[in-house]
């Protein structure tokens, strides 16, 4: 069998570093279907299309396999009951993030109106001596390697060709992640070259948005199923549920695509719908996910199955929905289908995956609302505290997948029996404020000690799950 074909090679005029599943499933499928529609009139935009650039965020390896497929590849749309599948040309080309010479250029084209990222949490926030060495590496005129130092790197060799006008979207699940990114860019900037900094503060708008599918990683069986659908031998197909969601708000001071023509929105506030995604869709993510592991389970799926941590969800989201600016309809609504999309068996979303990087997720995630719910005067949830005491008892395992918590899993394993050292552990490295408030410690004690009693009456975790 032959490789998806390509029906079109739109111009390239959005440049995106983080050249993932998400990414194919999302953006750049939602500028698909703005491409199909013809309709980028009205935003600036012009009518032969939109074209990515997509480069890689740490591995060159999706990027190796794209190009040998001229960057086409299936998306599969995985319903409760069957498969549909469409083939997206919305890339353009595919490249190596660590190629310096080619990011540059992309940055730096006149055509080139809009840059996204989906560089994880972590991506904001890399290590200091990561950042020194970005710094260090700018200075010098070289590359880097950290999210914040490429687009500095790449702005700035836009500002040197003399072209102005980009807006920076940022698509992590991040709170304000525009104003995060704007913030990483512009401190960085400003330590290598402070006229730099100026130029991206008054010629770069950085965009908030966000976004929602769940798309788990790509399986041997996946690829099998895209060949099935369509015919085309892809190795890079991207499986995702059906539904989709993106809000977004900012300046585009050199157009964009007309995604609001094919579902995404535009507002001038986005703080309430992130609040409502972090606090009830990736929320409930983290519970499932480390419940879920302690339980033997690995998929969001089995994790839902369970009744023990479905009730935890439910009282997850109840502890979430006082603290939420939405009516009840609106928040039935959210959680209704949050239920659908959480029990659809055929969506394999794998706990490990949900689990990683526990230390950047749950402070927006969990620490937040829990933290509003006290400010009202509210107990601090139940549910909320079974999401960070079972974090505590996952980074005692041996699968922890989380670099910036490598320090504090060392000290909790000094005192593995020790329930009260963990729970004051877990808070004293997420939520130093909350360290003293004994009704959230003694909680969060309270739900480690009935953890390892539930624990103890499972079967044994299969290979590979803690």
């Amino acid at each position: 069998m032959t490789p998806p074909p390509r029906s079109a090679r739109h111009p390239v005029r959005i440049v995106h570093l983080g050249l993932g599943a998400f990414h194919r499933a999302h953006q750049a499928w939602y500028t698909q279907r703005a491409n199909e529609r013809g309709g980028q009139g009205g935003n600036g935009g012009q009518g032969d299309g939109w074209g990515i650039a997509a480069f890689t965020g740490r591995s060159p390896e999706a990027a190796r396999v794209l190009a040998t497929q001229d960057a086409v590849y299936t998306l599969i749309e995985r319903g409760p009951a069957s498969d549909t599948a469409t083939i997206v040309d919305a890339l353009s080309t595919v490249a190596d993030g660590g190629d310096t010479e080619r990011w540059r250029a992309a940055v730096a084209d006149p055509a080139v109106a809009v840059v996204t990222l989906t560089v994880t949490e972590a991506g904001y926030r890399p290590s200091a001596e990561a950042l020194d060495a970005d710094r260090a590496s700018l200075v010098a005129g070289e590359g880097a390697s950290t999210a914040p130092g490429r687009l500095v790197d790449g702005l700035r060799a836009r500002r040197a060709a003399g072209v102005a006008g980009v807006a920076v979207v940022s698509c992590d699940n991040l709170p304000g992640n525009g104003e995060v990114a704007r913030d990483a860019v512009l401190g960085l900037a400003g330590q290598v070259d402070p006229g730099l900094a100026d130029w991206i503060a008054s010629e770069v708008s950085f965009v908030s948005s966000m976004v929602d599918r769940i798309t788990p990683a790509t399986t041997d069986a996946d690829r099998a199923a895209a060949a099935a659908l369509t015919g085309y031998d892809d190795a890079a197909p991207v499986v995702t549920e059906p539904f989709s969601e993106w809000v977004l708000s900012g300046a585009f001071p050199a157009g964009r695509p007309d995604w609001e023509a094919v579902g995404a929105q535009f507002v001038d506030d986005i703080e309430p719908y992130e609040r409502r995604k972090l606090w009830l869709l990736n929320a409930g993510h983290s519970l499932l996910a480390y419940r879920g592991l302690l339980r033997g389970h690995q998929t969001i799926a089995e994790a839902m199955a369970d009744d023990d941590i479905a009730a935890d969800l439910e009282r997850l989201w109840a502890e979430a929905r006082t603290e939420l600016p939405f009516d009840d309809e609106t928040l039935d609504a959210a959680t209704a289908a949050l239920r659908d999309r959480f029990g659809n068996a055929r969506i394999e979303h794998t706990l490990a995956q949900i689990a990683s990087d526990g230390s950047q997720k749950l402070g927006p995630r969990i620490l937040d609302p829990l933290r509003s719910r006290l400010a009202a005067g509210r107990a601090p949830g139940e549910a909320q505290a079974t999401a960070l005491a079972a974090w505590a008892l996952h980074l005692l395992g041996p699968d922890v997948r989380d670099p910036g918590a490598a320090a504090l899993a060392e000290t909790l394993r000094a005192t593995p029996d020790d329930d009260a050292a963990l729970a004051a552990g877990v808070l004293t490295a997420l939520a130093p404020d909350l360290a003293r408030e004994s009704a959230v410690t003694d909680l969060i004690q309270n739900r480690i000690a009935q953890l390892r009693t539930g624990a103890i009456t499972e079967p044994p975790l299969p290979t590979g799950a803690h």
